[in-house]
């Protein structure tokens, strides 16, 4: 048993960010803020699909790093001990959360406290990756690395100001980190990219795959360790101070990373999953419908019918009044009226998609309703939000509209880029600029 556990992969999710940037869908209320772990996306959890695309590479023991006894029920109360997903699952303590300061600090106090010896893949909860674990472990053991760290190759327009740079040398080991550099930073540090706009280089898609033992002897040092006690993160802090003193650091290129910390990043890779770009987590997926090749259709949906002509969603696919256009998932009984048109669109369980309205590169939770004739365009729609609509006073949403959980909006709303807080009951309001946040029900007044 030891020597297998000496062998194995395990797995270390970081979920103790509180999800401040992806709001409102990180929101239940106003002042009750879910664990990103929680997000919803395409029928289930962000933290089942992190725990079910490992699981489906060969990785069997699970440790969650919370942080606070909220952010740690939550996550419990889902995952439990991972006996619904066929693995095991065990938690940071929670009387140990003073130690987890920063994620690499996190990481360090947990293997300790874990007792963790042979590999582990230490993955944030934030994020989607498309990867090949067995590739990743070969160059891990070929370079004989303390730490392999998940690229993906990106251009410079890309990078500038949001992603973490790595330089290597010639054997392909990492010498240093340019952090989140500004593009004229980037153009100095990396000529080819001036040079040549489609050049990429490798940015840290902060996923490690770490040798437990030899970090855990590192963390011991007097200088790593008195910085792991103060704030310690993984890109920022621990990665560069390992190259800088000579310790073998890779880089392994995966296919994909997909962002979910805020609500662009969020439909962005919404599109790309329902346009089949991360093949790993598409053949996770159930098995697709009548709408095609990357098209998601419950069987219970094809055969609920609308209440305005008593047919089925089926009937009304093969007759033509509903349009069933590439990269659509519906879930389970959710009722579609006629001369809906549907794109690049995730539909939640029990959701109501009432007749005239078009949806397209949008995401609508569980439970929620459009209404007749809107359109919802590059949007969000929370559980059990309502956007009425009717076809003299149409509602429209685009631009990143982001509708939190139980929020109501009246007929004719005319919103673009607006944030609404979950709960909220929002009067018809137009010509709200772009970016506003409604919190509360003073934001709603200002503009009425």
């Amino acid at each position: 048993m030891a020597a297998r556990r000496q062998s194995e992969t395990v797995g270390i999710i970081l979920a103790g960010g509180r999800g401040e940037r992806a709001k409102p869908i990180t929101l239940k209320s106003a002042d009750y803020i879910r664990s990103k772990a929680l997000i919803p996306f395409v029928g289930k959890r962000l933290v089942e699909w992190v725990v079910e695309a490992c699981r489906d590479q060969g990785i069997r023991r699970f440790f969650v790093v919370a942080h606070g006894l909220e952010n740690r029920n939550q996550i419990k109360l889902l995952l439990g001990h991972g006996e619904h997903h066929g693995v095991e699952v065990r938690y940071s303590r929670s009387r140990l959360d003073r130690y987890n300061v920063g994620s690499a600090g996190a990481t360090l106090h947990n293997l300790e406290q874990w007792d963790l010896q042979g590999r582990a893949l230490v993955l944030p909860v934030d994020s989607l990756f498309d990867f090949d674990l067995a590739a990743m472990r070969a160059t891990h053991d070929a370079y004989d690395a303390l730490v392999t760290v998940a690229a993906v190759a990106r251009t410079g327009a890309e990078i500038a100001g949001k992603y973490g740079v790595m330089r290597t040398d010639a054997r392909g080991l990492v010498t240093g980190f340019v952090e989140k550099p500004p593009l004229a930073g980037l153009r100095e540090l990396f000529p080819q990219t001036a040079a040549d706009e489609r050049a990429t280089l490798p940015t840290n898609a902060g996923m490690y795959l770490v040798d437990c033992r030899r970090l855990r002897l590192l963390a011991r040092e007097p200088g790593l360790f008195r910085q792991s006690h103060q704030r310690l993160d993984w890109g920022g802090d621990l990665l560069p101070w390992l190259a800088g003193q000579g310790h073998p650091v890779a880089t392994h290129a995966i296919g994909r990373l997909g962002d979910l910390g805020n609500v662009p990043d969020y439909l962005h890779t919404l599109r790309l999953v329902l346009d089949g770009a991360y093949e790993h987590m598409n053949r996770l997926m159930a098995r697709p419908g009548p709408a095609g090749a990357h098209g998601w259709i419950h069987e219970s949906s094809l055969q609920t019918k609308d209440d305005l002509t008593g047919t089925t969603l089926a009937q009304k696919i093969e007759e033509g009044s509903v349009r069933i256009g590439p990269g659509v998932r519906i879930g389970h009984e959710v009722e579609i009226g006629p001369g809906v048109r549907l794109e690049y669109t995730d539909v939640g369980d029990g959701a109501e998609i009432r007749e005239g309205s078009t949806l397209v590169n949008s995401a609508v939770g569980e439970s929620a309703v459009i209404g007749a004739h809107a359109d919802v365009l590059d949007s969000y729609v929370g559980p059990m939000a309502v956007v009425h609509s009717e076809r003299g006073r149409p509602a429209r949403l685009e631009c990143h509209t982001a509708i939190g959980d139980g929020a109501v909006l009246r007929p004719g709303s005319r919103f673009r880029g607006i944030t609404v807080y979950p709960r909220l009951r929002v009067p018809t309001l137009t010509g709200v600029p772009a970016a506003t946040e409604l919190k509360n029900a003073d934001d709603v007044l200002r503009w009425v």
